[in-house]
């Protein structure tokens, strides 16, 4: 009887626990979206905000996002960039649709890549075969210290992408 007493214990704890963990606002590194339309085109980026927690956030080893190797850009699952129709990253087109977006920061330059395979859980399944698209664009201070990563979109077609003192900016219209 004990048995059964504990493993009825055990199985509710067990889906508390799960439920728990789909309510993704409870998570260290809670969802964010930022969505606008531009020329037509509506555009929504929904990711994941990590904190630095005075953290090493940038640098060639051991930071949370080293420079040279693919970041989720965010937390938790890889952020999704969708687009309603057909637009161009700086310069170059970009089909409709839902796509992984992926970073590999960089000191001076970062490279911004649109993954075909929006349903991912960080980048850990990544494989470069599925990008859409990859520009390079100059890396940027942060207009100021962001604690959580930040995404901005305004009505220009300006995407920032910012966490702590740096990040990167790229175009879409």
């Amino acid at each position: 009887m004990k048995s059964v007493f504990l493993t009825t214990v055990l199985v509710a704890a067990t889906t508390v626990a799960v439920l728990a963990q789909e309510d993704k606002s409870k998570r260290p590194s809670p969802p964010a979206k930022v969505s606008e339309t531009i020329n037509g085109k509506t555009i929504t980026i929904d990711y994941a905000q990590p904190a630095a927690k005075g953290r090493n956030v940038w640098d060639s080893k051991g930071s949370l996002a080293p420079y040279g190797k693919v970041w989720r850009t965010g937390a938790n699952e890889a952020t999704v960039f969708e687009t309603s129709k057909d637009l161009m990253v700086e310069g170059k087109a970009l089909p409709a649709g839902k796509y992984a977006l992926f970073t590999i920061p960089g000191e001076k330059v970062w490279t911004v890549i649109f993954n075909k395979k929006a349903d991912q859980w960080g980048a850990y399944d990544y494989k470069e075969s599925d990008d859409a698209l990859r520009v390079k664009v100059p890396a940027k201070k942060a207009p100021m210290t962001m604690e959580r990563f930040t995404i901005k979109l305004d009505k220009k077609g300006t995407v920032g992408l910012f966490w702590a003192d740096a990040g990167t900016e790229f175009k879409v219209k």
